[in-house]
């Protein structure tokens, strides 16, 4: 019996899930990527007159990160919380874009910050960091479509992109209209820094899953490289292709690099043709 998925050299990893045994989908070849070039350039256009979000900084306190790599986290700004006296939290609470929602907000909790009740602002993010250290593996992040919880990305009911994104990205939206989505829930632009990695994580607990998350994951620029990680063999398998579909509740991260790099994630839900498309062409394969 096989276990695990499988790469394309034909190795089994008994620590990736994946999808329908393999551990990840490269859909390069289902999608028209002619207009790649023309997005690389309007983004990187935008990210140099934006002020740019950060995010990532709290998967170690967020449980989400295997054993073996927890210490890559560096500094985690929960635990960073946890630990201020009263005199820190009244400037973090001061930094924020609404202080009155941090009244009553126990620093114990850890009911702040992404996915949380009360989030971070781009003040706070940033004094968390160049104050306090936190690693922030995303520091180019803009949101195209927001997404309050990360249990809502797949659904694009009553949600649209941004004015921001209606501005600065406009060949951007009109190639994400043309992948195969019968709805869209959350689209963001995620850039790392030089020599910066994405911290190995999963976005959900695989025990609990029933069905893989649709979204593709563009990489215009070619050049941001991201990894799955098996736990069990202690190594990573690499994804060489520039758009692709993976298990996101497989421990994954980002290589490091000597440049910035980014990707973009479109979530929402497949149209059932193009689902049934790809799946006769990699079950079984």
């Amino acid at each position: 019996m096989m276990v695990g998925a499988q790469s394309p050299d034909g190795r089994r990893w008994p620590g990736i899930k994946g999808i329908w045994g393999h551990v990840y989908i490269d859909v390069t070849r289902e999608l028209n990527l002619e207009a790649l070039p023309e997005i690389h350039e309007e983004v990187c256009l935008a990210l140099a007159q934006l002020p740019l979000d950060m995010t990532g900084g709290s998967h170690r306190s967020m449980g989400i990160m295997p054993a073996s790599r927890v210490d890559e986290a560096l500094v985690d700004y929960v635990e960073v919380i946890r630990s201020m006296g009263p005199a820190e939290v009244e400037t973090l609470r001061s930094l924020a874009d609404d202080p009155r929602a941090w009244e009553g907000v126990d620093p114990q909790s850890g009911d702040f910050g992404e996915e949380r009740k009360v989030p971070l602002s781009r003040r706070q993010l940033a004094w968390l960091k160049v104050r306090h250290g936190v690693y922030f593996p995303w520091k180019g992040y803009v949101e195209l479509i927001p997404n309050r919880l990360w249990t809502d990305k797949s659904s694009g009911t009553g949600k649209t992109f941004t004015r921001t994104a209606q501005a600065f990205f406009p060949k951007t939206i009109a190639f994400v209209k043309t992948l195969p989505f019968v709805e869209v829930g959350r689209c963001n632009v995620m850039g790392l820094e030089a020599f910066d990695y994405g911290t190995v994580h999963r976005d959900g607990d695989p025990a609990e899953q029933k069905d893989v998350d649709h979204f593709i994951t563009i990489v215009p620029g070619g050049d941001k490289e991201l990894f799955l990680w098996d736990e069990t063999l202690q190594q990573e398998v690499r994804v060489n292709c520039q758009a692709y579909w993976f298990n996101d509740f497989d421990y994954h991260g980002v290589v490091t690099s000597n440049r910035f790099r980014y990707s973009i994630r479109v979530d929402g839900r497949f149209d059932p043709s193009f689902l049934e498309r790809i799946e006769r062409t990699w079950r079984g394969r």
